[in-house]
């Protein structure tokens, strides 16, 4: 029983141990850039060079959420915000903005694809439409690295195949 008990409490600390990680303190407005890193652990991308510089913070492949952490000229936090949501998608301008554009917009994608028809890229985004609905949005860039089409549905990792008509 003892040795049951011993395993168990151990197995626990591990599943905890492990997630410590996922449990980081908010940066605020005006934190350097260090103590910004301090809280959060190292970015999955920084886009930028010199003192103005985006600090990503993904949460992919499964993750609906990624943070931005704008550093200013000063080399002080200016903004911080989950940028997974459809008013952060709406900012991107269909024939206009380039794969840059939505790097420095809504960071990396949780997956990639093809759609060998149109001869597009497709980057997906994982997010919680209107903060409720699990959803995939997918960015659509033709070769020239434009994007051609946004489109959003039902993420099916996330939903019961029944709901979904399957």
């Amino acid at each position: 029983m003892n040795k049951l008990i011993s395993f168990t409490t151990v197995a626990a600390l591990a599943l905890l141990g492990g997630c410590a990680g996922l449990l980081r303190q908010a940066p605020s407005i005006g934190d350097s850039a260090e103590v910004v890193q301090q809280k959060m652990g190292a970015p999955t991308a920084i886009y930028g060079a010199g003192n103005e510089r985006l600090f990503e913070y993904a949460t992919g492949p499964m993750g609906q959420h990624t943070w931005m952490a704008r550093i200013g000229p000063d080399g002080r936090l200016a903004s911080y915000e989950q940028v997974l949501t459809g008013e952060k998608f709406a900012t991107i301008k269909v024939d206009a903005a380039t794969k840059e554009d939505v790097l420095r917009t809504i960071g990396r994608p949780s997956e990639t694809s093809f759609v060998a028809m149109r001869d597009w890229e497709v980057w997906s985004y994982r997010y919680k439409e209107a903060g409720v609905w699990n959803s995939l949005m997918h960015v659509h860039f033709d070769r020239q690295g434009v994007v051609r089409q946004m489109l959003n549905g039902l993420d099916p990792l996330y939903e019961p195949k029944d709901k979904m008509g399957w």
